[in-house]
């Protein structure tokens, strides 16, 4: 069974007008069995101060009280269902159905944005019209507590060698997706990153240079099963030739284990 609930933007304020000339921004949140960790995803998004945010949650029909917190903030800015899927991929694509955001990111349940991070987005995009994609740094927690800044600027150079950029601190430009098309749900780890590929060296970009989201390690890509899928869409998208990429997932192979071994 379905459940959902209607979906509500959050307004400049009690009683106040919402300013027409600022941008939509829908954010997308996949969750199964999140309970533990959802409640300070679902605050962080609320306490921003940018005053045009839908937030959009997918739930794989979790039985451990994830969907009974979705009922209490149904509502207040949220709109959810909670129904099963195949994947993170084929939930991030229902998010995208329901997407009514000009500009669209995805936070995973275990995430937190970090105050102010969706303006400061706003006016970089403002400064940047013709970008179609944001990206920032995140503050990337390992399970034995060690921080680390990750992510970084686009550039093609890199890009088609490895994702330098982090998905879950950056926005996507509605015109992308109907450029390029949705994620490939038949993927399990690295569909963002062959979207992405897919839109290729044309791809028009702009860089926040500070941390916007605090993000847990130990999610779907953090295994060296997301080495070896980097490398098939990378010889899928022709962005790499195939001695070159399987070169470099080697050496992705021995990078993650020293730093999974340093963490």
């Amino acid at each position: 069974m379905t459940d959902s609930a209607k979906t509500e933007s959050l307004e400049a304020g009690q009683g106040e007008e919402m300013p027409v000339a600022l941008p939509l921004v829908s954010i997308i949140t996949a969750t199964f069995q999140a309970a533990a960790t959802l409640l300070a995803c679902l605050e962080s998004v609320k306490a921003q101060k940018y005053p045009r945010i839908q937030h959009i949650v997918i739930d794989a029909a979790s039985t451990d009280g994830t969907v009974e917190l979705l009922r209490e903030y149904a509502g207040e800015h949220v709109v959810w269902i909670s129904e099963p899927d195949r994947g993170v991929y084929d939930a991030w694509n229902k998010g995208l159905e329901r997407a009514e955001g000009e500009w669209i990111a995805f936070l995973g349940a275990d995430d937190e944005l970090l105050p102010d991070a969706v303006s400061a987005y706003m006016r970089l995009a403002e400064a940047h019209p013709e970008a179609e994609y944001l990206s920032s740094y995140v503050r990337w927690i390992s399970a034995s507590g060690k921080a680390r800044r990750i992510g970084g600027p686009w550039e093609w150079s890199r890009f088609r060698r490895y994702m330098c950029t982090a998905h879950v601190a950056s926005m996507h430009r509605r015109s992308l997706f109907e450029r390029v098309g949705r994620y490939d749900d038949k993927l399990r780890i690295v569909a963002d990153y062959e979207l992405l590929l897919r839109a290729g060296p044309s791809l028009k970009t702009a860089f926040l240079p500070q941390v916007t989201v605090k993000m847990l390690g130990g999610g779907n890509s953090d295994n060296l099963k997301g080495v070896n899928e980097t490398a098939l869409v990378k010889r899928s998208t022709g962005s790499r030739r195939a001695l070159v990429t399987e070169m470099e997932r080697w050496w992705a192979s021995i990078v993650f284990t020293v730093r999974r071994w340093l963490d």
